[in-house]
């Protein structure tokens, strides 16, 4: 960080001078890039902004006018300020018209009323400026081996956010491409201010580049994601004065105003944070890729691995399970609700685990059975023909409960028959496709969670689109999608919170485009109403009476649905 003007007048050389602030008192927190002694009216042209100019006044304009025009060129430039020493050119004081030219233009103008050296004024400036762009380098230093640290140790995302906050000293958000927030820390400031209204917030965050700096909004803005896939943004306020009070933020320069654009090591800093984010997320989907190759049994390697079916088929055969020339049906057993991976939820998913295998053998079913991950237990069951599914599935579903309810019985346990999901996929003839029922099961078991639903079986045609759109919510493409067909309307939303016209197409959707039952259903006048249609048509610039433009923006609005059900 550069001093400032503030900075330079306290220096022991400058005070030695006994300076006095003229004009621009306002302004005195103005960075100063370097110090340029000048004799010359003309040299403004030579000067790239940030400087302090020193001068005697001896070659300055005599005339009023003339001196209006050297203010005026130093100001354009962007000076940090003008300091005039008296007793050559002016005995007592810098004339009037240079005092109020430069309070017109803000510009800091400084008497040193004693006569002063100026080279040890220039090489205690100059002394700042390297030190704290030694600062500077320490500080970039310092992020470089604290992200590389924490890649190493593969971090959690919370960790990495607050990593960055502590370094940066201000509140840092992840969100994803939907405008959700996935974590974040304050710095200090209060949370519920930050994150209030966070996605219409986030909306009117506008950067222009991968990383940018919105002065507009004051948010540092840098793209995450690796491989050519995004799959959200990192943010990182930088307040001015008036945003460090509303963040509860101390104000860490000391002075009302603050840099126009953040310095570049938290730009540097933001991006390390990024890459440790997308490396993380890439660690944790190989490693886990990984322990299943390891860890998994036979039908963890045929869900993850279909290269090696014929190797699952033959030391299936020799377990005693026949699944060539079978009727396979994949079917996945989870609990309603997630448990953080603690030893009780292990013994939780073990002793579902084992209630399966027992209703596998009471309903005299043969098939593997295993852990799929830490919430779910998976099943491939090998049937002697098609006609034999439904049954064979209720009879599962029914010996699954009467064992669950029968170990709930033993253990008096309040907790030891929560509800459970059974699902199953789509019988298939061989075991190839096997793993493709086994993914459909999975699928349906987690979007079955969030229906209201009690099926002995759930099957691809309870859950239908909202529930498909359930189970891709996190999925970029997904997220891409929704901004593609409604970001524009959401953005306006934002801006015109009392309108909210995502709500008027919404209804226009639900009942069937018939726009005089959704007028009447939105409480609108017909003219109010189609007034709204051709408003939101014009925003979106969508043919609203095209049933293929309508049909996937009623898909966009299911699948914002789901990524917003947190």
């Amino acid at each position: 960080m550069f001093p400032t003007v503030r900075d330079v007048l306290a220096l022991d050389p400058v005070q030695y001078g006994g300076p006095r602030v003229v004009a621009g008192e306002t302004s005195l927190d103005r960075l100063v890039r370097w110090v340029h002694v000048a004799e010359v009216p003309d040299i403004a042209p030579l000067l790239g902004g940030g400087e302090l100019v020193l001068t005697t006044g001896i070659g300055l304009p005599a005339d009023d006018d003339g001196l209006r025009a050297f203010i005026g060129d130093l100001a354009g430039v962007g000076v940090s300020g003008l300091v005039v020493e008296l007793g050559r050119r002016y005995p007592a004081s810098v004339p009037r018209v240079m005092v109020a030219a430069a309070n017109r233009r803000g510009l800091p103008l400084v008497e040193l009323r004693l006569p002063t050296p100026f080279v040890p004024i220039t090489e205690a400036v100059h002394g700042l400026i390297v030190h704290a762009q030694l600062a500077e380098l320490r500080a970039t230093e310092e992020i470089h081996q604290r992200f590389t640290e924490l890649s190493v140790e593969g971090a959690e995302p919370a960790e990495v956010i607050r990593q960055a906050a502590e370094l940066s000293g201000c509140p840092v958000v992840l969100e994803n491409l939907s405008r959700q927030v996935l974590a974040y820390d304050p710095a200090g400031g209060s949370a519920e201010l930050l994150l209030s209204g966070w996605e219409q917030q986030s909306r009117r965050i506008r950067p222009t580049g991968r990383t940018a700096y919105d002065p507009d909004t004051g948010w540092l803005v840098t793209t995450v994601g690796a491989r050519g896939q995004d799959w959200g943004r990192l943010l990182l306020r930088w307040p001015s004065g008036e945003w460090a009070d509303r963040l509860g933020m101390p104000d860490r320069m000391g002075a009302p105003e603050r840099p126009e654009l953040p310095p570049t090591r938290l730009t540097i800093l933001l991006e390390r944070a990024a890459s440790t984010l997308a490396l993380g997320r890439l660690i944790r989907r190989d490693v886990d890729g990984l322990e299943r190759q390891i860890h998994r049994t036979l039908l963890t390697t045929l869900l993850d691995h279909a290269r090696l079916v014929d190797e699952v088929a033959l030391r299936a055969r020799a377990l005693g399970v026949v699944l060539e020339r079978r009727h396979l049906v994949g079917v996945v057993v989870r609990h309603r609700t997630d448990e953080a991976a603690t030893e009780t939820a292990q013994a939780r998913l073990r002793d579902l685990a084992e209630a399966v295998s027992q209703a596998m053998r009471e309903s005299k079913l043969t098939g593997l059975a295993s852990a799929l991950d830490d919430q779910a237990v998976g099943v491939l069951l090998a049937l002697p023909d098609a006609s034999a599914e439904e049954r064979s599935l209720s009879a599962f579903a029914a010996a699954l409960d009467r064992v669950r309810l029968a170990a709930a019985s033993t253990q008096h346990a309040a907790g030891a028959r929560d509800a459970v999901i059974v699902a199953a996929g789509s019988g298939v003839g061989t075991l190839r496709e096997g793993r493709r029922s086994l993914i459909e099961a999975r699928q349906i078991a987690d979007a079955a969670r969030r229906g209201r639903r009690d099926l002995a079986v759930f099957r691809l045609p309870h859950v239908r689109l909202p529930g498909l759109l359930h189970l891709l919510r996190d999925e970029p493409r997904l997220q891409t999608f929704v901004e593609r067909e409604l970001g524009p309307l959401l953005a306006y939303d934002a801006e015109h919170p009392k309108e909210q016209l995502l709500g008027t197409l919404r209804i226009y959707l639900e009942q069937g485009r018939n726009k005089s039952a959704a007028a009447t259903a939105a409480h609108l006048s017909r003219p109010a109403f189609y007034e709204r249609l051709a408003r939101i048509a014009r925003i979106l610039d969508a043919d609203l009476d095209s049933v293929d433009v309508c049909l996937s923006l009623h898909v966009a609005l299911l699948a914002l649905d789901a990524v917003r059900d947190t």
